[in-house]
């Protein structure tokens, strides 16, 4: 187990480790980090400051799908940290192997990757290896915990858009309860903070105890080991009409949440209403 520092995770005003559909997220072995420094044209954020000190072992391009709204190509930065490799993707390298970086110095420029779903803002991603490993396989990263507190946010669904994209609404809820004293998170029903893309990825993440996380009424996952949740087969609406998900993280300052609603005919400042169906209400 690797514990990320919580002063160098309050350095990025937003963190998840299981929002991503790739297996180094599925049980928790990844962070991403989002960046608010730098932006481009397109409102993306560009700066990528280091989350790990070390020197650079290695720099690596590879081909991903190709998405019209992102790149063809995306890079690898390996990092020896003294206790472990860091694995650093999504940024064009502005380092060289043999260079030694701190935390919170530049790596280069985070790029939209063709690996990001059309609506995932860009973040570094970052996972650790043993020395030996293989640093480059997509498998193998060390689970992974951030020592940071995290305070459950609930909400009841009601929400008003403060921000739409062609594949989303940003919501003004569920409100932080505390910005820039802690993260924060959505809640389940009884309490348990929630991280993922519901059920949009196959898992996801619940704190506390018990088999099942049930939100606005409705059992959505169930516990797996002491902290992963695999999602069952529910429906998240948006005033009663389907959507794909809900995008969920830790947020240092703020919190609102993100619906991924591809199609959607929502507009910036309509009252809308979030809830989860079963299959077996799927009539209703």
């Amino acid at each position: 187990m690797v514990t990320l520092d919580g002063d160098v995770v309050a350095r990025y005003p937003r963190v998840s480790r299981y929002n991503s559909p790739y297996p180094a997220h599925d049980a928790g072995c990844a962070v991403d980090l989002y960046s608010d420094d730098g932006w481009n044209a397109d409102g993306h954020a560009t700066a990528a400051p280091s989350p790990v000190a070390g020197e650079v072992v290695e720099t690596r391009t590879v081909s991903c799908p190709d998405r019209p709204y992102a790149a063809d190509h995306d890079h690898l930065i390996v990092l020896d940290t003294g206790d472990a490799l860091a694995r650093v993707l999504h940024v064009d390298p502005g380092v060289e192997a043999g260079e030694r970086v701190t935390v919170g110095d530049s790596l280069g420029e985070m790029v939209r990757s063709g690996f990001f779903a059309p609506w995932v803002d860009n973040h570094l991603h970052l996972g650790f290896r043993e020395h030996g490993q293989n640093a480059v396989r997509a498998s193998g990263s060390l689970p992974l915990d951030l020592d940071v507190a995290v305070e459950p946010a609930t909400w009841d669904g009601r929400a008003t858009v403060v921000e739409t994209g062609e594949t989303w609404l940003r919501l003004d809820e569920p409100t932080h309860p505390a910005p820039g004293d802690a993260y924060a998170a959505l809640a389940s029903d009884d309490g348990a903070v929630l991280d993922g893309g519901l059920p949009h990825y196959e898992t996801g993440y619940a704190s506390g105890r018990g088999e099942t996380v049930s939100l606005f009424g409705t059992v959505a996952g169930d516990r797996s080991g002491d902290r992963t949740v695999t999602w069952r087969d529910v429906t998240v609406t948006v005033d009663g009409a389907p959507a794909k998900g809900l995008s969920l993280w830790l947020g240092r300052d703020a919190l609102g949440c993100k619906v991924v609603a591809p199609g959607h005919d929502v507009t910036t400042g309509d009252e809308v209403t979030v809830d989860i169906r079963s299959a077996d209400r799927s009539a209703d």
